[in-house]
């Protein structure tokens, strides 16, 4: 709990301290454009990355099989859209990570093998219907 603290403390704490550094470095108008470019450039790749996991779990389904990579990748996209939401340049490289295809993967495999292993020590039980 206290590391959770810590967390949303230290990270708002840092994306400021970025900001203004950066500021400094290259000036106000292109940190702001920056900034704005960003959330811009998020909003179109969350849209094309999030249509484009909706064709592929259609797809799936349609052919009979589960979606599970595609609705993870779906999760993912969401997340990364939040995280371009949050301004800051540590969420936004975050956010980017997750909806880019290439490195999504990545995180998507890193994830499953988590969710094994969680599964697998008993710490997540997944049940498919009443007992």
């Amino acid at each position: 709990m206290i590391g959770w603290v810590i967390l949303f403390i230290a990270v708002p704490v840092a994306e400021v301290v970025i900001y203004i550094e950066l500021g400094h470095y290259i000036g106000i108008i292109p940190t702001l454009a920056m900034i704005f470019g960003t959330g811009i450039a998020g909003v179109i790749l969350a849209k094309q990355q999030g249509f484009y996991i909706i064709t592929r779990i259609r797809e799936e389904i349609q052919s009979g099989r589960v979606p599970g990579n595609q609705m993870l990748d779906g999760l993912l996209i969401l997340v990364g859209a939040l995280l371009l939401l949050t301004p800051g340049l540590l969420s936004d490289m975050a956010g980017f990570i997750l909806l880019l295809p290439f490195t999504r993967v990545y995180v998507r495999e890193f994830l499953k093998k988590k969710l094994r292993k969680w599964i697998q020590d008993g710490k997540v039980q997944i049940y498919f219907g009443p007992r």
